[in-house]
């Protein structure tokens, strides 16, 4: 079963201040949908046609192609946001708004198709390279298995990345209509439950040229169409940069559950002690909020300068691993709070029915994205920063 919903599209396109203003105010309901999405390992239907309905899904789809145009930091910002209510949700709901800018990068005739319905179109996008392509006239035969197909409840389209070895060695990304993949049923894990991550699978289906997009174009955005607000930007960058902003939000929802727990929470084995009274409580809740700080001031920072290098021309290499390293540093910081936190909060905020147990799990499942591997882009940072250059598997 998929849900495919299509927003109405009226009106100009909505400022980054509207769209993250939008994203905040959709928070509550996520958090309201929350348990449901875990249950049923999938955005809930209310979710995805509130968010439908607030026309959030074009965010990032350039202006030329019905979308809004937005940058970078609203992205992230607004995902931050809808991370409060909750983490997998607003992976989901991210990646699905992402993935609309990735095809708009296709050739024109390939835009054309996938955007014949509106500009909304919803498309998992796995980066690994592990399907196959053989080189036909006026394609490719596309065969393969991927994991992590996130919000493939959802989709229209699928993209996938597919390796060809002849006549040449080539990596390239196919968009394929959804009825032309299986999706094997497998998402069963401890957290990010909601988002379906499934595997999706193509057998010899045949994918025209004008659906095919070499993957290092692809990645480094060489090509931008007119009413791009992210013209010019990597596609890592943007990835671990809008991605971590979820774990961000996490952190941020996780220590105002704690500050607000702390304020009527009595300890067990006592006289009616007041946890807000215990110094080692105070000293906790003020090292989270000290700690959260200075992970969102370098995240912004951050942003803001690959920012400022997509309108300068200036996305130095230098500029790349600084964003991965970013990313994941966010999301080390994020994982770190939130179990500083429940640390201090007492056994009974693990119940299954309290939300402070899901964010924890959560932030603990999506740290396992590649772009948030501590130790690969940790190792990748050092060894760049001695002077030793990128590899060509290096994600940056």
């Amino acid at each position: 079963m998929t849900d495919r919903v299509r927003p109405p599209v009226t009106g100009s396109p909505m400022t980054g201040d509207e769209f993250v203003a939008r994203c905040s105010a959709m928070a509550p309901l996520l958090a309201e949908h929350a348990a449901e999405g875990e249950e049923l390992r999938r955005v809930p239907a209310a979710t995805i046609e509130a968010v439908a309905a607030a026309d959030l899904f074009r965010a990032v789809v350039p202006t030329s192609m019905g979308g809004h145009g937005l940058g970078l930091a609203a992205l992230s910002q607004g995902t931050r946001e809808l991370a409060h209510g909750c983490a997998a949700s607003a992976w989901t709901l991210s990646f699905l708004m992402l993935h609309g800018w990735l095809l708009a990068k296709f050739p024109t005739d390939g835009r054309d198709e996938v955007f014949a319905a509106g500009p909304t179109p919803m498309a998992p996008a796995p980066l690994a390279p592990t399907g196959t392509a053989t080189a036909v006239s006026g394609g490719l035969i596309v065969s393969g298995r991927w994991e992590w197909a996130t919000g493939i409840a959802h989709a229209d389209w699928v993209m996938v990345n597919a390796v060809q070895t002849e006549p040449e060695f080539e990596l390239w990304f196919a968009a394929l209509p959804r009825d032309e993949v299986e999706v094997g049923d497998v998402w069963f894990t401890s957290g990010m439950r909601a988002t379906g991550s499934n595997t999706v699978i193509v057998r010899d289906r045949f994918v025209p040229e004008h659906r095919l997009l070499r993957a290092r174009s692809l990645l480094d955005s060489t090509d931008a169409i007119d009413g791009d607000g992210m013209a010019g930007l990597p596609v890592p960058a943007v990835l671990g940069l809008s991605a971590s902003a979820v774990a961000l939000g996490a952190a941020e929802a996780a220590v105002g559950m704690y500050r607000e727990r702390l304020a009527t929470r009595v300890l067990a084995y006592t006289l009616g002690d007041q946890a807000a009274e215990q110094p080692a409580a105070q000293v906790r809740l003020a090292t989270a909020t000290s700690d959260l700080a200075a992970a969102r001031h370098h995240w912004e920072a951050s942003i803001a300068a690959v920012e400022d290098g997509g309108t300068t021309g200036a996305v130095t290499e230098a500029l790349r691993v600084s964003a991965r390293l970013a990313a994941a540093a966010t999301v080390r910081s994020a994982r770190r709070i939130v179990s500083d936190v429940c640390d201090g909060a007492g056994a009974s905020v693990y119940f299954s029915s309290h939300p402070l147990q899901r964010l924890q799990r959560d932030v603990e499942t999506l740290k396992g994205h590649v772009m948030f591997d501590w130790d690969r882009t940790a190792e990748l940072a050092g060894r760049y920063a001695l002077g030793f250059g990128l590899r060509p598997t290096d994600m940056v």
